[in-house]
């Protein structure tokens, strides 16, 4: 797997600073700043603690199999704002490499609000996830022949389970699905439009970003 982070601090350097601080226990395999240098932090063949308690696809243990990318952005707590071009540039060929050195398949490319819902929002609403899609370096957001499945609301819970997410808490749940491929409407409701989503991603082949 590929876990996307922001660093949720108020700069790059105090960023750094806690990720090489062993007090913090908490590590990334690279960082990538706003201006799109890209820090190796942790070899790829050692486990980083970026991850947390967290689940995805039936894994729960992530950090024993992911690698973990941090991108320099304040976060919600600190004045989150758009990743700049330079950093999602650095960032592509990163992601790219690692995921053909591992064999990582897209829908493996995540963010630690995907695996992690209840206590986590990076990469956050604002995170180009159309960019790296188009690249075919994460899940697209389905656009085309939408069908509202009419699934109750625990056939809906039982779809997003399947799909990946630790659906324990519903709303955080719903939430993170709504950060990731509905970021414009993030109310927690189950709606027509999250159920043509679901149903278009657990599709052989997901639609759309083209």
């Amino acid at each position: 797997m590929i876990v996307l982070h922001y660093t949720g601090m108020v700069d790059a350097a105090s960023a750094i600073a806690r990720l090489c601080d062993p007090a913090a226990k908490v590590s990334a395999h690279y960082l990538v700043t706003e201006d799109g240098q890209v820090l190796r932090m942790v070899a790829e063949d050692k486990r980083a603690w970026h991850a947390g308690a967290s689940h995805w696809r039936g894994l729960s243990n992530i950090n024993s199999a992911s690698v973990g990318i941090e991108l320099v952005n304040p976060g919600h707590e600190f004045g989150y704002r758009p990743f700049p071009d330079e950093q999602i540039d650095a960032l592509i060929p990163l992601v790219a490499e690692i995921k053909d050195r591992h064999a990582i398949t897209r829908g493996n490319i995540v963010g630690h609000s995907d695996i992690a819902p209840t206590r986590k929002q990076d990469p956050g609403e604002l995170f180009p996830w159309a960019r790296l899609a188009k690249l075919r370096l994460a899940l697209p957001r389905p656009t085309k022949n939408l069908m509202d499945p009419n699934w109750t609301e625990a056939g809906f819970l039982l779809a997003l389970e399947r799909f990946g997410y630790d659906v324990t808490d519903k709303l955080a749940a719903v939430v993170a699905f709504q950060r990731r491929f509905r970021p414009e409407l993030i109310d927690g409701e189950i709606d027509g439009e999250c159920r043509a989503i679901l149903l278009a991603l657990l599709l052989p082949k997901p639609r759309g970003d083209d």
